[in-house]
C-alpha cells in the first residue's frame, strides 16, 4: 500500500500543521450507529436480497473493516464503551437496562466517564445527537446533560417507527419537550440529522447520528416493502424494507455533508451495536455463528466503515481486528483534541494510512453476564452461556465450529491468562435487569 504522509502525531493526539504556524482545520466528525444490523444485510459484506448502495458507496469510498467488533453483543453496554472510549465492564454497566419503568433506579453511564461529545465539546466542537440514547433516563443522565449541545431522538432501547407509535412513556424529545414525529422514524432522524449539518456555525463539530433502525418492531414503509417483492418471505421483506430505510437515511445525511462542501472536511464512521437478531427479526450475519445477545461472532462482529477523503484511502479492506472503542480515539486524534489517559482504543489513522502495520491490538476481550471471550490473532476462546470452554481458530473457521481447545491446550492456557488480566479490572455489574 502506497504510504501517506503521516497526519496524526499519535503520540500526543495532535493533529499535525500543514506548515508551522498555520492552524490546522479540524475535521467534523459523524458518528453513525445502526441498531441490530445483521453483519451479512449489506452488499459491502457480501449481502444479495437487500440493497444498500449508499452504505455500500460510504465503505468504497473510505475503509471497511472486516474485523471490526463492538464491546458487547447488546445495545447499551456498546454504547457505553463506545462513547466512554472504556470497555463498559470497567465501571459496571455491562447489561441492558430494560425500558425505564423496569430499569434499575440511578441506571446510566456513570458521570465520572466523561463522553466523546463532553470532550469534543470542551476541545471547542459544537455536538449534536439525534436518535437512540439508552445511556441513562434520569436528571444529570440525559444527553444534553452528557455533552451535547441539540438533542432529538428518545431515551430508551425501542421505539415504534409509525408515527402512531409515540407513546407518552416513551416519547420522541427535541432537548428535554417532547416533540411528535411526523414522518417515519429512520427518515424523521435523518431530516434532523441532515439539517444539523446544514446549519451554519463557526466551529468544527460532531454529530453523534444513532438510529433505531433496523431494531424490532418490524415496521417498513409499505412503498419501500412493495420494491422487494423478490424477497418471498414476508417477514424478511419487511425487515429489508427497513434496512433499506436505513441505507436512505444515511445516503440523505451524506448528500447533506457534500451538498455544504463538506465531504473532504468530515470523519464519516459507521458502525453497528451488535450483530443481529436473527430469530427475531430475520437480520442476516452472513458465515458467522451466532446473533445478538452471543459472545459468537455473530453477535459482535459487525458492518464497521470510516471515510475521510484525502486521510484513508478509498477502497481499502482493513483486516486487521480492531473495535469499536478505537473510533472514539481516532475521532479525538482527528479532532486534534486529547482525551482522557484512561483510554483503552487505538487510534486507526495510522494503521489505515499504512504507516503503522503491525497488529492494532494484541488482543479483544469481551464479558457479558455468565459469557465470556478472548481474541488474540486469529485465535478465540469462547466460554458460552453453557459454560463450556472453547477454541476457534478463524483463520481457518470463520463460522466457529471446530473446536481445537484439546490439541492447542498452551493455546487455552495463554488465552485464560490475558482474559484474566484483562479481567482484574473489571467491576461486577452495578445494574441488573
Amino acid at each position: 500500500m502506497r504510504r501517506l504522509a503521516p497526519l496524526v502525531l499519535s503520540t500526543l493526539g495532535l493533529v499535525a500543521p500543514a506548515q508551522e504556524g498555520a492552524k490546522p482545520e479540524r475535521p467534523n466528525v459523524v458518528l453513525i450507529v445502526a441498531d441490530d444490523l445483521g453483519y451479512g444485510d449489506l452488499g459491502c459484506y457480501g449481502g444479495k436480497d437487500i440493497p444498500t448502495p449508499r452504505i455500500d458507496a460510504l465503505a468504497a469510498s473510505g475503509a471497511r473493516c472486516t474485523d471490526g467488533y463492538v464491546t458487547c453483543p447488546v445495545c447499551a453496554p456498546t454504547r457505553a464503551g463506545l462513547l466512554s472510549g472504556r470497555y463498559q465492564q470497567r465501571f459496571g454497566l455491562e447489561l441492558n437496562p430494560g425500558p425505564p419503568k423496569v430499569a434499575p433506579e440511578g441506571y446510566g453511564l456513570p458521570r465520572d466517564e466523561k463522553t466523546l461529545a463532553e470532550t469534543l465539546r470542551d476541545g471547542g466542537y459544537d455536538t449534536g445527537m439525534v436518535g437512540k440514547w439508552h445511556l441513562g433516563y434520569g436528571e444529570g443522565l440525559r444527553p444534553t446533560e452528557r455533552g451535547f449541545a441539540s438533542f432529538y431522538g428518545f431515551l430508551s432501547g425501542q421505539h415504534a417507527y409509525r408515527v402512531a407509535g409515540d407513546t407518552p412513556a416513551n416519547p420522541i424529545l427535541r432537548g428535554t419537550e417532547p416533540s411528535k414525529p411526523t414522518k417515519y422514524l429512520t427518515a424523521q432522524f435523518a431530516d434532523e440529522a441532515a439539517a444539523f449539518v446544514r446549519a451554519q456555525r463557526q466551529q468544527p463539530f460532531f454529530l453523534y447520528l444513532a438510529f433505531n433502525a433496523v431494531h424490532a418492531p418490524l415496521q417498513a414503509p409499505p412503498a419501500i416493502r412493495a420494491t422487494l417483492d423478490a424477497i418471498a418471505e414476508p417477514k424478511r421483506r419487511t425487515y429489508g424494507g427497513m434496512v433499506v430505510a436505513l441505507d436512505s437515511a444515511v445516503g440523505q445525511v451524506l448528500d447533506a455533508l457534500r451538498e455544504a462542501d463538506l465531504d473532504e472536511r468530515t470523519l464519516v464512521m459507521f458502525v453497528s451495536d451488535n450483530g443481529g437478531p436473527t430469530p427475531t427479526t430475520t437480520a442476516d450475519n452472513g458465515p458467522l455463528r451466532g446473533h445478538k445477545g452471543q459472545v459468537w461472532e455473530g453477535g459482535i462482529r459487525v458492518a464497521y466503515m470510516l471515510r475521510w477523503t484525502g486521510h484513508i484511502p478509498s477502497g481499502l479492506t482493513f483486516t486487521r481486528p480492531c473495535n469499536s472503542l478505537d473510533l472514539h480515539k481516532t475521532a479525538l486524534a482527528a479532532a486534534g483534541v486529547e482525551g482522557s489517559p484512561r483510554l483503552e482504543g487505538e487510534d486507526l489513522l495510522p494503521w489505515l494510512s499504512g504507516e503503522r502495520e503491525e497488529p492494532v491490538h494484541d488482543a479483544l476481550f469481551w464479558r457479558f453476564g455468565a459469557q465470556r471471550a478472548v481474541r488474540a490473532g486469529d485465535l478465540k476462546l469462547v466460554q458460552a452461556a453453557d459454560g463450556k470452554v472453547q477454541l476457534f481458530d478463524l483463520a481457518k473457521d470463520l463460522g466457529e465450529q471446530h473446536d481445537v481447545a484439546a490439541e492447542r491446550k498452551e493455546d487455552v492456557q495463554r488465552l485464560e491468562a490475558l482474559y484474566a488480566a484483562w479481567d482484574q479490572r473489571n467491576v461486577e455489574p452495578r445494574w441488573r435487569r
